[in-house]
């Protein structure tokens, strides 16, 4: 597996935080920025992460902000992307789960860094389970197409 991960200012620090534990778990991963606190705009990494994993330049995408939403609602804009808005393990499991969610947004200031990895593990540990999930799954495709 492979991770993109990419944050703003807000997110930085959590950012880090997860760049250390991907390092300890030996996942390798492409970090597209920001690369200190000062502020950026958020969509740009969010973009950026994004079409990697939609690319297939990365299997699963991390994001970081102040609190995940807007990370969230770009990354949304991107055909493909699943991103996912966790707060805890439990949301992260299920957004794999159930939504098979390719990429998972956290909050720099809403996240206590000590929580961050046994929430990064459950993103990246989790299997999709399909089935009745799938049915769904399809009809979120098929709003990206009319879209189009």
């Amino acid at each position: 597996m492979r991770v993109a991960i990419g944050s703003d200012h807000a997110g930085f620090a959590l950012k880090e935080t997860i760049k250390a534990l991907l390092d300890e778990l030996r996942v390798p991963y492409e970090d597209f920025g920001t690369t200190s606190p000062v502020p950026v705009d958020y969509p740009d990494f969010a973009e950026a992460v994004s079409r990697a994993v939609v690319g297939g330049r990365a299997d699963r995408g991390i994001l970081v902000c102040g609190t995940g939403i807007g990370m969230s609602m770009a990354a949304n804009k991107i055909a493909g992307v699943r991103a996912a808005v966790v707060w805890d393990e439990a949301s992260a499991r299920l957004s794999r789960a159930h939504n098979d969610a390719n990429i998972m947004t956290l909050g720099g200031s809403t996240t206590p860094a000590e929580r961050a990895p046994g929430i990064v593990r459950a993103f990246l540990s989790t299997d999709y389970e399909g089935g009745r999930h799938r049915r769904r799954l399809e009809k979120i495709a098929r709003l990206e197409r009319k879209d189009a």
